[in-house]
C-alpha cells in the first residue's frame, strides 16, 4: 500500500486548542480530512456522524477523559475496530498500560512530531 494519507478521516480529541490546531495543520498538509473535538462527549457524537479512520485522544480532559472516551469507543460494536491513539504529556508506564487496558492501539507523548503522528496513521490504518 502507498503512503497516501489523502482522504483519510482523522479525529483529534484534545481540550487544548493549540494541540488540535497543530495536529490539524500537520494532517491537512498530507491530505487528511481532520475532525476535531474538545472533549469526549463532543467526540462521541462526531464519531457517530463522521466514522473516522483513526482517532487521536488526549488522556487528560474535563468531563470525559481519554480512558473513558476510548472505553466507550471500544465498547461500541460499530467503532470497536477504529484505531485509537492516546496522547499524553506524561510518558508513564502506568498511563501506557492503562491505555492498553481500555483498548488503545498506540500511545504518543506530547509534544508529538509530524513523524510520530503520520507514523501512527501509517502503522494502524495504511498497513
Amino acid at each position: 500500500m502507498t503512503d497516501s494519507y489523502e482522504g483519510l478521516k482523522v479525529l483529534v480529541i484534545d481540550d487544548s486548542k493549540t494541540i488540535r490546531r497543530t495536529a490539524e495543520t500537520l494532517l491537512k498538509k498530507v491530505g487528511c480530512e481532520v475532525i476535531t473535538a474538545e472533549d469526549g462527549f463532543e467526540a462521541l457524537s462526531k464519531i457517530a456522524d463522521t466514522h473516522p479512520d483513526i482517532i487521536f485522544v488526549d488522556i487528560m480532559m474535563p468531563r470525559l477523559d481519554g480512558y473513558q472516551t476510548t472505553a466507550l469507543i471500544k465498547n461500541n460494536k460499530v467503532f470497536r475496530d477504529t484505531p485509537v491513539v492516546m496522547l499524553s504529556s506524561k510518558d508513564g508506564l502506568f498511563d501506557r498500560a492503562r491505555g492498553r487496558i481500555v483498548g488503545s492501539e498506540q500511545y504518543l507523548t506530547k509534544p508529538f512530531t509530524k513523524e510520530e503522528l503520520l507514523g501512527a496513521i501509517k502503522s494502524l490504518v495504511l498497513e
